[in-house]
């Protein structure tokens, strides 16, 4: 018999803390697809924060490493210097990325480190409750926004891609989803660019995935997709906003 799918090697058989209709699991999932065909899961290295990924370690295969709140980034960057032929990767939420970990983020592009960065933006805090997060979309009902978040209280959403397209040091910044499969196959080709452009030492790619929290937005698995398609998407465009392969490739 002809086996049409399985699970990726680098992705532990073990059961899941994270909750029904998370889309923690389908970014696992790419991941450690990208890790096998590539056949690097010997050389590569993962770092995750505090957040709903704060035990990634007992899904991915791989070396991982905790690191503090917001600091995956710092910690990534230690690691590839004093293993630059290694594969390394942080896995990152909104509140953690966007928030605590900004200063983390911006200046790991600013600098060009040759590491990859995998953003889950699900637009709210997960872990710790449910609270606004920097991603939290204007009017989005939160446990600190009860009443919507409202700009002139709590200021404006912050798109990271946008933000880290600007820095010289990034190689790469697209945002995707994990809503469809069309947008699933994107997000993984998106994911093994991100890899290919450290082994070629091209800098900073950084992957934001527009994803669901169906617990805290209070929400069945299916609703949640819908939300994100019909809110979400549209305040936080899918695309490429940089590449820089796209410019080696006109000359």
């Amino acid at each position: 018999m002809a086996v049409v799918f399985e699970r990726p090697k680098s992705l532990l058989d073990v059961p899941t803390h994270y909750c029904p209709g998370c889309s923690h699991g389908i970014v696992h999932r790419l991941v450690c697809e990208v890790i096998d065909e590539m056949d690097i899961e010997g050389d590569t290295i993962g770092v995750c924060p505090v957040g709903c990924a704060v035990m990634a370690y007992d899904y991915f295969g791989c070396d991982m490493i905790e690191a503090p709140h917001g600091r995956a980034p710092a910690v990534a960057t230690g690691v590839k210097r004093t293993n630059p032929d290694k594969f390394v990767f942080t896995y990152q939420g909104d509140g953690d990325l966007a928030a605590i970990g900004t200063a983390e983020t911006v200046h790991v592009g600013a600098r060009g480190e040759n590491i990859v960065i995998i953003f889950i933006n699900n637009t709210i805090y997960g872990m710790t409750g449910g609270q606004m997060a920097p991603t939290t979309i204007p009017g989005q009902v939160t446990q600190t926004t009860p009443f919507g978040r409202d700009p002139q209280l709590a200021g404006y959403p912050v798109r990271v891609c946008e933000l880290m397209a600007t820095l010289s040091g990034t190689a790469l910044a697209q945002r995707v989803a994990v809503d469809t499969i069309p947008h699933i196959r994107e997000a993984k080709k998106a994911i093994r660019k991100a890899f290919e452009n450290q082994k070629e030492k091209r800098g900073l790619s950084i992957i934001e995935i527009l994803s669901t929290c169906p617990t805290n937005w209070g929400l069945s698995p299916v609703d949640a997709i819908k939300r994100l398609q019909d809110e979400m998407i549209p305040y936080y465009p899918l695309g490429v906003y940089k590449d820089v392969t796209a410019k080696e490739e006109e000359k």
